[in-house]
């Protein structure tokens, strides 16, 4: 079973979660992906192309939600927001492992930031809050992730998450079995179009992984 995931009491006025656990098969193999990815990344440039990003209106929720939590969204981009604009660039799709390729895609398609962490790496239950003064992690590629007054996903050993940049700790592996997949969302976002989300991930990692 993945975990529980809460959000804190004095975040749920503007932020809504949306959980799903993924088991994966061994194989780690997705021959269907290069051709999903070419597609999603097809229509976004058809549809937004000749659009600034201030102008195109799906960016705005992500947008919003980091308004809300007092981050400016033009510093601190939603990782949705800056795989939209590496695709309209023209930029190759960035890809790591076919576990998280699928994500990011999901990502770029809802145009919301996501999570996608390492079940085995997560200790005990989950709480989504602001992070604390001082509060930081390891970051993947990175040294050091402040989270003082952002976000941070939170197992029992401290944070291992944030919609823009995800810990080393729980980070995803050709060794992991089980992910929590995570959608950040803000309360604009209502729970059935969430839940629409939640199971169209659930489609994509078993219809394109083998």
């Amino acid at each position: 079973m993945p975990p529980t995931v809460t959000v804190s009491p004095d975040l749920q006025a503007v932020l809504r979660v949306g959980d799903v656990g993924i088991d994966l098969p061994g194989s780690g193999a997705a021959p269907g992906l290069d051709a999903e990815i070419q597609r999603v990344c097809d229509a976004l440039r058809s549809r937004w192309g000749s659009k600034p990003p201030h102008e195109i209106e799906a960016l705005e929720p992500a947008r919003r939600l980091y308004r809300d939590l007092g981050i400016d969204p033009t510093k601190t981009r939603p990782s949705s927001e800056a795989l939209l604009r590496r695709v309209l660039r023209g930029d190759p799709f960035p890809r790591i492992l076919p576990a998280v390729d699928i994500g990011n895609l999901c990502s770029l398609e809802f145009m919301l930031s996501v999570g996608i962490y390492d079940c085995g790496r997560i200790q005990g239950d989950v709480v989504v809050r602001r992070g604390l003064p001082g509060e930081a992690y390891a970051g993947i590629r990175k040294e050091r992730v402040n989270l003082e007054g952002r976000l941070a996903v939170c197992d029992a050993p401290g944070p291992f998450g944030n919609p823009t940049s995800d810990s080393d700790r729980t980070k995803v592996t050709r060794e992991t079995r089980r992910l929590l997949f995570l959608i950040f969302a803000p309360t604009a976002v209502d729970p059935p179009a969430l839940d629409r989300h939640l199971s169209l991930v659930q489609e994509r990692y078993k219809r394109l992984l083998a």
